[in-house]
């Protein structure tokens, strides 16, 4: 597993979001994106994290595109999108398992769930940003839109 670091280009991928949708990070070029690793759906700082996420959607989306991405299935995503209200996409990296964490360098074999690893992706899909929490902390939306409003 190699973590990924400013200056790298991102891994492109496509995944399906809560809906069943593909998102392809490449098809989302021209803006930034701000790829959210957290490691399960209905777990407590997941929780907090993602709904702080969305409180401050509006925030966030004027400068670029959330992602959240978690191992959960499509199925366990949609319950928990549809239960919270999400304004944003939360894809499955259900199979091949981890396959997108892993290949950001967020992958934690031994819980079988993406670490809390977050990518500031720029308009040509270079990383410019990241940040890697522990698991039983949850990070700063402050600090995303500090970097986002940079990149901008």
């Amino acid at each position: 597993m190699t973590a990924i670091t400013p200056g790298d280009r991102a891994p492109d991928f496509t995944l399906q979001d809560q809906y069943g949708r593909d998102t392809a990070l490449s098809a989302l070029r021209g803006r930034p994106v701000l790829a959210v690793f957290y490691p399960l759906a209905f777990s407590g700082v997941c929780s907090g994290e993602l709904a702080e996420l969305g409180a401050r959607h509006a925030e966030l989306a004027e400068l670029g595109t959330v992602l959240a991405v978690s191992v959960d299935s499509v199925f366990a995503l949609r319950t928990w999108s549809d239960r919270e209200g999400f304004p944003f996409a939360l894809l499955s990296d259900f199979w091949p398992h981890g396959a997108v964490a892993d290949a950001y360098g967020v992958f934690d074999p031994a819980r079988g769930t993406a670490r809390r690893g977050t990518f500031l992706i720029d308009a040509g899909g270079v990383v410019r940003w990241s940040t890697l929490a522990p698991i039983s902390e949850p990070r700063d939306t402050d600090a995303y839109l500090e970097h986002l409003r940079a990149l901008a």
